[in-house]
């Protein structure tokens, strides 16, 4: 885990498409991978992030995927900007939110993802509806961001996959 980086990682799986590992040694047979990258659209350092997403563009992904994204004017800049850089597919990463206790633990435990004040405050004023008003949020924003993007992937918290149907059947 500590012996390469995105980039690296992405350099050796696509040496193990071609059936090789990286020293250039047969693998045996070809893999077939799909490589992708992980950007962080919230990072506080966003020149510094962009430094890093140009360093994994170079390693050349086949498509990008956000951290999940809870602000649509956040998101607004990172694509215009990201799409500057690159014709890949960009997909947005939804999760939506539990609670508002689910929405703090994001916010202030998990690096990379940011959920505004404003989101918060109304997971905390949803009370026992958080649940509902998450997906809510979620597919408020699938329908707004769905342009600026190629696709969406849906993260299920705690293993609740209905979330991500109600999701898609709100924003469809």
């Amino acid at each position: 885990m500590f012996d390469t980086d995105a980039p690296g990682l992405m350099r050796i799986v696509h040496k193990m498409n071609r059936g090789t590992d990286l020293a250039g040694t047969s693998i045996g047979a070809a893999t077939q991978f799909a490589v992708g990258c992980g950007v962080n659209p919230t990072a506080e350092d966003l020149d510094g992030e962009f430094e890093y997403v140009k360093r994994k563009l170079d390693s050349g992904p086949q498509f990008v995927m956000t951290q999940p994204v809870y602000d649509l004017d956040c998101w607004k800049r990172f694509v215009e900007r990201l799409s500057t850089l690159t014709t890949i597919p960009i997909l947005i990463g939804v999760l939506p939110l539990q609670s508002y206790r689910h929405a703090e633990f994001l916010h202030n435990e998990v690096p990379g993802i940011q959920v505004p004040d404003a989101i918060r405050a109304r997971m905390r004023a949803a009370g026992n509806e958080g649940q509902r008003v998450g997906v809510d949020l979620a597919r408020d924003l699938l329908a707004e961001c769905r342009t600026m993007a190629s696709g969406v992937y849906l993260m299920p918290s705690f293993g609740r996959y209905e979330n991500c149907l109600d999701v898609l059947e709100g924003a469809l």
